[in-house]
């Protein structure tokens, strides 16, 4: 018992030392953990993220969607870009960009 006297008083309190190993306990092994707590967060944060960007995503596709209901010219052009279609008398060239075609040596 001699070892205890030359232990400081503070660190001898029993509440010091019980909010100690609550807080390391809290911090570094409870499974809600700090290092969890925060990786949660940065899901969150990447999922509001992607929240936004579907939304917009959405947004857009339902005024394209009514424009092609109301206006036939946007349906011609919708029809041409992404079917390749064509008038009876027109020529339809497509152009392949090299620098994306890279599947050849």
């Amino acid at each position: 018992m001699k070892f205890i006297r030359y232990i400081p008083a503070f660190l001898r309190n029993k509440y010091l030392l019980a909010g100690t190993a609550f807080a390391v306990w809290m911090i570094f092994f409870d499974r809600n953990d700090f290092f969890t707590q925060y990786d949660r967060l940065q899901e969150l944060k990447a999922l509001e993220k992607s929240k936004t960007y579907y939304s917009d995503q959405i947004a857009r596709e339902r005024k394209s969607l009514e424009e092609l209901r109301n206006n036939p010219a946007a349906i011609e052009k919708y029809a041409r870009e992404q079917y390749g279609m064509k008038r009876e008398n027109e020529d339809v060239f497509v152009v392949i960009n090299p620098a994306k075609n890279q599947s050849q040596p």
